[in-house]
């Protein structure tokens, strides 16, 4: 009769045991959630998302209105445009005075040739010395006007380069506004940044937004992370890339077994969060623990799990 009470209480005793004595850890399934805000304020043209789409990355997801946009970069490119018509062609200019110099070298030219033929003549006495000296005053003059000429083609590149270069340093922060105007407008297309899976939407076609107001909120939940904590004499037991066994309830009695990688190990000690039991439900410091499971749509955000290292 004592035997049979005996295995009647050891019985008792293992039936009311926790669920997870037979587990490492175990921890609450998440998932890295992305917020999508606006990056510029406007009404909403299109938005046509609802929870539970999947989306694609860089899939577009909503349009805001960008018609002020639009307008001020026309506005700009039109000072562009004016500002460009300011700028000045120096090679006309430049040209007629090249011009210039080739027919003063031909008259130079002529001059040196008149100034030996007077020398000549001068030498049997056929011409004047007064002859000679006219001739090379004229070419003396001749010379300095090309070089005068040659300094009008230097002043002329100086003054016009020194205007353009006005106009250029007035040109670059116009096109960087521009640039900036125009970054804007692509942001007004809001596209998907991950793929992923939309949780929550927080705005309607329609509305009236400003910078930074969230739209929705998306993650991707192909591969969710699960969180446990380990006790200290756990940690001689797992490495990072080390496989696992995960476990997620499939009814009262059994357990639906998952693979499972440990990704993160936490490198400092924390107090043991209340709803998080572990394997040494004495212990207070315990050391947080992320392992990836590839999700097939049975796991879900703020699931159970428990695991075997």
């Amino acid at each position: 009769m004592k035997n049979i009470l005996w295995i009647f209480i050891t019985m008792l005793f293992f039936s009311c045991a926790p669920k997870n004595g037979k587990f490492d850890a175990q921890g609450v399934f998440e998932s890295d959630e992305v917020m999508v805000s606006s990056e510029v304020p406007g009404k909403i043209l299109a938005f046509e998302i609802s929870e539970g789409d999947s989306l694609m990355q860089n899939q577009i997801v909503a349009q805001i209105d960008s018609n002020n946009l639009l307008l001020q970069r026309a506005q700009l490119r039109s000072s562009l445009n004016a500002l460009n018509q300011k700028m000045v062609d120096v090679t006309p200019q430049i040209e007629l005075l090249k011009n210039q110099i080739e027919v003063q070298n031909t008259q130079l030219k002529n001059l040196n040739f008149e100034k030996n033929r007077v020398e000549q003549l001068l030498k049997s006495d056929a011409a004047t010395k007064k002859q000679l000296d006219d001739l090379l005053f004229q070419i003396e003059s001749a010379q300095k006007q090309i070089n005068v000429t040659k300094q009008q083609i230097k002043v002329q590149e100086s003054t016009v380069g020194t205007q353009n270069r006005a106009v250029l340093s007035e040109e670059d922060p116009m096109q960087r506004r521009i640039d900036q105007v125009q970054d804007l407008i692509n942001k007004s297309t809001v596209t998907n940044p991950i793929n992923g899976v939309v949780l929550t939407t927080y705005v309607e076609q329609g509305e009236m937004i400003g910078i930074g107001k969230p739209l929705y909120k998306i993650a991707d939940l192909s591969t969710m992370t699960l969180r446990v904590y380990v006790t200290g004499d756990q940690l001689a037991n797992i490495k990072i890339g080390q496989l696992v066994k995960v476990f997620v309830d499939k009814n009262i009695d059994e357990y639906t077994e998952l693979a499972g990688k440990i990704s993160a190990i936490a490198s400092k000690a924390e107090f043991t969060p209340k709803t998080i039991q572990t394997k040494d439900e004495r212990a207070n410091l315990v050391y947080a623990v992320k392992i990836l499971v590839k999700n097939d749509g049975l796991l879900k955000i703020g699931m159970y799990g428990e695991v075997k290292f």
